[in-house]
C-alpha cells in the first residue's frame, strides 16, 4: 500500500531505527514533523543531531499542532514527512 510504518506507540519508542526509513524516503525530505501525542516530549538530542546530519530537520510537537504545521509545510510546496502519534 506504499505505506512505511514503524512500531511507535508512544514517544519512548522513537529511535533511530524508528527514525531511519525517513531517510530513504525518495525524494528526500527536508523537514520531519513528529506528534509525540497529547505533549511536547523531548527526544535525545543525538537523535535529532543525526538526522540534521542527514539533511533533515526535525521539529517536534504535540500531535495537534504538528498536524497543523505538516499541513502549513506542504501547502508551502516543502519536502515534509510527519511520524504522528495519536494523542
Amino acid at each position: 500500500n506504499g505505506r512505511l510504518s514503524p512500531q511507535v506507540g508512544s514517544h519512548r519508542d522513537i529511535s533511530l531505527e524508528s527514525l531511519s526509513l525517513f531517510r530513504l524516503l525518495e525524494p528526500q525530505i527536508e523537514i520531519l514533523v513528529l506528534g509525540t501525542g497529547d505533549r511536547v516530549e523531548r527526544l535525545h538530542p543525538g537523535m535529532v543531531k543525526q538526522m540534521r546530519e542527514c539533511g533533515i530537520a526535525v521539529e517536534v510537537q504535540d500531535t495537534a499542532n504538528a498536524c497543523a504545521t505538516f499541513n502549513f509545510l506542504m501547502n508551502e510546496r516543502r519536502m515534509v514527512a510527519a511520524g504522528l502519534i495519536p494523542p
